[in-house]
């Protein structure tokens, strides 16, 4: 895994800091787009796709980490919101504050996620880590977010939309069985091509958020599961597989950092008004071209 270039880490930390948040799929570009360069590029996919535990893994693996701090960064303000509501509500065996409610939202979000993500990403990692597998699901991706904005329209034309809320009481006024929903949906991006915070986003609107609640929501609720991965794995760097490319995956976080505090900015602002049928349009094209491509 020497062989991994400084070149390639700056592309790849770049790459996972936008795609991780924006609703395109992170670990399905980290596939395709090694495969579409070819040569050592995608080497890098078969090598992560030949044995369990590989260097190019460990690394991405160090590119989540990274992601995960800059949501920490972004939304510290929240985070320490959530910590004391969190606190808060154990002291007093109670929950009557929207910092805790929110806290309990979140808690309540993560564990579906956590617990099929610790029995079955292994397994489905190494079945669909295939270009032609997320070309497929890309496409489906896109399908997706075009679902739920269509669903979304209709139940506005039917006389469901509302007033603006006030901050974030629309997601604290959400019930822990929508709270435990939306988080839930975090599963399908163990298949590669389905993004994160494409589904969550597409759940959080399905179930009565604006667009920019949804997303915010979506992008807290990935933060812990992103880390907690992350830092379960974190270890396969200081073993065999970390050896010759400490500098890489240096380069390759700071990299994932700052892209991903400049892609939560961006769509913090861009979900104020817009939805998600850009993004569709490109998994849908992209993900055709790939299929097509790759088939």
């Amino acid at each position: 895994m020497a062989d991994l270039t400084y070149p390639q880490a700056v592309v790849m930390g770049l790459l996972q800091g936008v795609t991780e948040l924006f609703p395109i799929s992170s670990l399905g570009h980290s596939i395709l787009l090694p495969a579409w360069l070819g040569g050592s590029w995608e080497t890098l996919v078969t090598q992560s796709a030949s044995k369990g535990h590989t260097p190019f893994l460990a690394f991405i693996v160090a590119l989540h980490v990274a992601t995960a701090l800059a949501l920490i960064c972004f939304y510290w303000r929240d985070w320490i919101r959530v910590i004391v509501g969190f606190v808060d509500s154990i002291r007093r065996r109670r929950v009557d504050t929207a910092d805790a409610k929110l806290a309990w939202l979140l808690i309540a979000g993560t564990i579906p996620v956590g617990i099929v993500g610790l029995v079955a990403e292994k397994p489905l990692r190494e079945l669909f880590a295939k270009p032609l597998a997320a070309a497929i699901f890309l496409a489906l991706n896109g399908l997706i977010l075009i679902a739920a904005e269509l669903i979304r329209r209709r139940g506005d034309a039917g006389g469901r939309h509302r007033a603006e809320p006030d901050g974030d009481s629309e997601i604290t006024n959400l019930t822990y069985a929508k709270g435990t929903v939306i988080g839930a949906s975090q599963i399908a991006a163990l298949f590669p091509g389905i993004s994160r915070s494409g589904v969550t986003i597409s759940a959080g609107i399905l179930t009565g958020l604006d667009h920019e609640r949804a997303a915010k929501f979506a992008f807290m609720l990935a933060t812990p599961v992103i880390l907690a991965a992350g830092v379960l794995k974190i270890p396969e760097l200081f073993g065999p597989d970390g050896h010759g490319i400490g500098g890489q995956v240096a380069v390759g976080s700071v990299c994932a950092f700052v892209a991903a505090i400049a892609a939560v900015a961006f769509l913090a602002r861009f979900f104020h008004t817009r939805t998600l049928y850009p993004f569709a349009a490109y998994c849908l094209v992209a993900g055709v071209i790939s299929i097509v491509h790759f088939a």
